[in-house]
């Protein structure tokens, strides 16, 4: 078929004009500079997918100096011109994309670099930031009223994150949902012990200095990262279980407690291994550091960190967050019920399997202690904000919710489901409506209600 002449001068002027549609559609933009979570909008990064940090850190105790470089290897998830990074108050003093230097800006705690060329959306690329200075632990209301983060201890760092102060070490996609591997280096004077993610990889003496090689192979979240340094006895081995175990515990607290931190923790990893399903990392294991500022323990991955020797219950809760927390982690913040009101019910489980209390006796003890007009019954629980997000009814009547729903749908289908949640979204993210579509689906009931009594209604639910 022939077209005439203004037919094909038409048809031209078509194709043009889809050509400038096309051309305006993948000319690269800028990755978001947060990922919008309500609780911390900037934190996080938009624009590329973490996936594997390389961390390369020295540090001097007696200054408190910290020096690093942070490679990110990481996927673009559009056409970029530039992407951000989050740094909190360390000098950024060179910054490479895929080895050529690139150039970048700092408005607060956001690092912007751009490359040479803009990066293709599905490409893998790498960026490398020198940076140093000295890190400052954060504050305010969020975590108990206590100081989080880098913390300088007599002889080194306690290091414990959650839920903002891994930019306080090293720049970063500092957002739970953006979770990647990680290979940690660290050069510390020589005669202290750095303790980090994963299995630990080398350490040897150099001159004055000891170098540490930690590799956590398994997806993480920044928040659970950690380079705590000081003097430590360290004892390794094998749970009954088969699981390799490294507990680190400084040797100022030899005496403090009579908890056997290494038993423990090998008899617990196992036990969950058998409730929650197959233990999610390489490692399990303990740092109990003498750090009296931090009245708190934190889920760090594969290792949870200890500012002090705490009880059994204190290890039952946080090596439950290996599974949930750490293995399934949140959404976004508003949904944390899923990891400490899990990880508070696997205390009132263990006291269950010890024979000393039923968790329906913890649920009334809990329920009874709180007249109705308390402050407790008021947190919303599954959106409880940015600044009571670790209020107590977050654990508490976290904790009550899973209790309730135990007993709504029964015991084979409740320990089919803990199991079965930690499976499906395992090394991933998953959100409060995920958690209820999978109660459902497991249980056949409709559970609505019960959520929504529980996690969303202010107010102290009737029995």
């Amino acid at each position: 078929m022939a077209l005439s002449r203004s037919a094909r001068l038409g048809a031209l002027a078509t194709a043009a004009a889809s050509f400038l549609v096309v051309a305006a559609s993948s000319a690269p933009t800028p990755g978001a500079p947060g990922l919008g979570d309500p609780y911390f909008p900037r934190l996080g990064n938009g624009g590329y997918d973490a996936r594997h940090y390389d961390l390369r850190l020295a540090y001097a105790p007696d200054t408190g100096r910290l020096d690093g470089r942070t490679t990110l290897t990481a996927r673009a998830t559009q056409r970029l011109s530039s992407f951000d990074l989050d740094l909190q108050q360390l000098e950024v003093t060179a910054v490479r994309v895929d080895g050529r230097r690139a150039s970048f800006t700092r408005d607060g705690d956001e690092i912007t670099v751009t490359p040479r060329r803009p990066l293709a959306e599905g490409r893998d690329f790498t960026v490398s930031v020198t940076y140093g200075g000295i890190p400052q632990a954060l504050g305010g209301p969020i975590v108990f009223g206590s100081a989080y983060g880098w913390m300088r201890t007599g002889d080194g760092v306690f290091v414990v994150c959650e839920p903002n102060a891994a930019s306080t070490w090293f720049p970063s996609s500092d957002h739970p949902a953006d979770k990647a591997a990680y290979d940690i280096r660290i050069k510390a004077p020589r005669g202290l012990t750095a303790v980090s993610n994963g299995r630990l990889v080398s350490t040897y003496d150099k001159g004055g200095s000891t170098y540490t090689h930690w590799r956590e192979s398994k997806p993480m979240a920044t928040y659970l990262a950690t380079a705590t340094i000081g003097k430590f006895d360290v004892r390794t081995g094998r749970t009954p279980g088969g699981i390799p175990i490294y507990v680190a515990v400084d040797p100022a607290l030899k005496n403090a407690g009579s908890v056997d931190v290494y038993g423990v923790t090998a008899a617990v990893t196992d036990h969950w291994s058998r409730v929650f399903g197959p233990y999610p990392f390489e490692e399990t294991g303990a740092i109990v550091d003498d750090m009296p500022q931090a009245g708190f323990s934190l889920e760090v991955q594969s290792k949870p960190a200890y500012s002090a020797v705490r009880d059994e219950s204190t290890i039952v809760h946080e090596l439950a967050h290996q599974w949930f927390g750490d293995s399934v982690s949140v959404a976004q913040w508003k949904d944390i019920w899923l990891n400490e009101g899990f990880a508070t019910y696997a205390q009132w489980l263990w006291a269950e399997h010890r024979g000393t209390r039923s968790a329906h006796d913890s649920f009334l003890a809990g329920y009874r202690a709180r007249p109705a007009d308390s402050p407790f019954w008021q947190i919303k629980v599954g959106d409880p904000q940015r600044d009571t997000m670790f209020a107590s009814a977050v654990y508490q009547r976290g904790a009550m919710t899973l209790q309730m729903l135990r007993e709504r749908i029964g015991d084979p289908a409740f320990f089919t489901l803990l199991p079965a949640w930690t499976k499906r979204y395992r090394y991933g993210n998953a959100d409060t409506a995920d958690f209820i579509r999978l109660a459902e689906r497991v249980s056949g009931r409709q559970l609505d209600d019960l959520f929504d009594t529980w996690l969303f209604t202010p107010g102290k639910p009737a029995l």
